[in-house]
């Protein structure tokens, strides 16, 4: 009878832990943008529409480039998937949910090279935005947003 009693203890505080951050069906939009000045801008893309006003304060350009992107939908926090264009890519691995959104492991490579590993939080209510390495007149971003 102990025994039970303690069994059924430990996975009734297991579930007390997952499911509060637990956040399922939740999509998240990644993309690899590069951010230039033009005389010429064109459109911003539906997924930095709210940001895009942020962007050109935070880091001065005028036009925001979608060269890769993903979208993926996590159900249980701990997915994997990748963003791409023709020289980077964006791994993310996500490591499950916590109190304050996700947890992930980002790695942005180019080409084959490994540029930048880190470890994130990205939540609803704040978009995860990293600079990455000057390209030409630009600058690589790595966007990630919860929609």
């Amino acid at each position: 009878m102990c025994c039970r009693l303690l069994v059924f203890a430990a996975g009734l505080g297991l579930f007390c832990v997952v499911i509060p951050g637990a956040r399922a069906d939740e999509n998240v939009w990644s993309g690899l943008v590069v951010a230039t000045n033009a005389a010429h801008q064109t459109p911003t893309p539906p997924e930095m529409h709210q940001l895009r006003e942020t962007l050109q304060r935070t880091f001065g350009y005028n036009q925001f480039e979608v060269i890769g992107q993903s979208r993926k939908v996590l159900q249980t926090g701990e997915e994997n998937w990748l963003a791409s264009s023709k020289h980077f890519s964006l791994h993310v691995d996500a490591r499950g949910p916590s109190r304050d959104g996700y947890r992930l492991r980002l790695q942005l490579f180019q080409d084959r090279q490994v540029l930048l590993e880190t470890d994130a939080t990205l939540s609803k209510s704040s978009p995860l935005v990293i600079k990455g390495p000057q390209i030409g007149a630009g600058q690589l971003l790595l966007l990630l947003v919860v929609q």
